[in-house]
């Protein structure tokens, strides 16, 4: 069974475009403290607990996956910190860089970055992304509902056990555009990698359009103004690389200007099990019986065989990228997801 293989090459997942699979993004809830606009809905209706994924069936597919040619495992939210041992889950999967995986991360909005940051390091966290969106404290009230002090101390905490980080920043027209400028001062300073992102339709209430979005043009015009600019290679990372005045890159994900998606090697798993191909597929497939299958031990064979087959084919029927789609039928939002 090729999910057994264990040859010089690993095998790998490959869509029908010729894309292989090497990063599997995880949510392990839906469950936020913040209240982005570009993620969570107003009135969000949440997962039941006792519905979640259990860390032990989250990590029988990460063990499949990694054996199947995932090199990296980025776990995701909702925020992640807020589900109790998520810790000791990234502490398990450093069993699997045996077998293949080379890197393992995690998204957060830092607010309890301050809480866990030692605790991540120790765990073998490879690295962080940190959202954060202002630096404004009235405007980052408005745009999450919460204060930025706790965010900001969780950087530091971050930088203080050594942690690598980089700091996503979604624009939004009339809500934080104004904050590219003084973002990039704040993090060429720090010697903190920064990466703008346009806003994206994956928006709770479906209230996303296309005149909200501050295009990766528009970013850089404002950037021009006060630095010079030069393009950098893209490879297979999502954030097209800019430098400025020669000495500090910025990063624009450009998803709905400039999509990557040619090159795309992700794959997502929802906190209750369902895998999605694309980050706006309409549809996933339900994996959760055939993981808690897994984890019950019964004829693991046959479920093997099951789940590869079930895997392979949903991941070969990808689409050719994020202009090909309806997103206006997508099942999926932002906080249960991702990003």
């Amino acid at each position: 069974m090729k999910h057994e293989t264990q040859d010089m090459m690993t095998p790998s997942f490959e869509d029908q475009y010729g894309r292989h699979k090497r990063k599997l993004r995880i949510s392990v809830t839906d469950r936020c403290n913040f209240k982005c606009l570009y993620c969570m809905p107003e009135h969000p209706e949440w997962i039941k607990k006792h519905d979640l994924l259990s860390f032990e069936a989250l990590f029988e597919f990460c063990r499949f996956m990694v054996q199947n040619g995932i090199e990296n495992i980025r776990i995701t939210g909702g925020e992640p910190l807020m589900r109790q041992g998520v810790v000791h889950f990234i502490r398990d999967l450093q069993s699997l860089r045996a077998k293949g995986l080379k890197r393992i991360s995690i998204t957060t909005n830092a607010h309890y970055l301050k809480k866990y940051a030692s605790d991540l390091k120790h765990a073998g966290l490879d690295d962080l992304n940190i959202s954060l969106d202002s630096l404004d404290p009235e405007q980052f009230m408005t745009l999450t509902k919460k204060p930025i002090l706790p965010v900001l101390e969780g950087i530091k905490a971050a930088q203080a056990v050594g942690l690598k980080f980089k700091i996503n920043t979604v624009l939004m027209k009339g809500k934080n555009d104004d904050q590219i400028l003084p973002l990039v001062q704040w993090a060429k300073s720090q010697h903190i990698p920064l990466r703008f992102i346009e806003f994206m339709p994956l928006d709770g209430d479906q209230h996303w359009s296309n005149a909200a979005v501050v295009s990766e043009q528009e970013i850089l015009e404002v950037l021009s103004k006060t630095y010079s600019i030069e393009a950098l290679e893209q490879h297979s990372e999502p954030a097209r690389l800019f430098r400025l005045d020669q000495n500090y890159d910025v990063g624009v994900i450009s998803t709905i200007t400039h999509s990557f998606c040619g090159q795309c090697d992700r794959i997502r798993l929802t906190a209750q099990g369902e895998l999605y191909n694309c980050l706006f597929a309409p549809k996933g497939i339900d994996l959760k019986p055939l993981l808690n299958e897994l984890v019950q031990g019964y004829d693991q064979d046959r479920t093997l065989t099951e789940l590869y087959d079930k895997t392979s084919s949903y991941i070969w029927n990808k689409a050719k990228g994020f202009h090909s789609l309806n997103t206006h039928t997508r099942k999926i939002t932002m906080h249960m997801i991702g990003g």
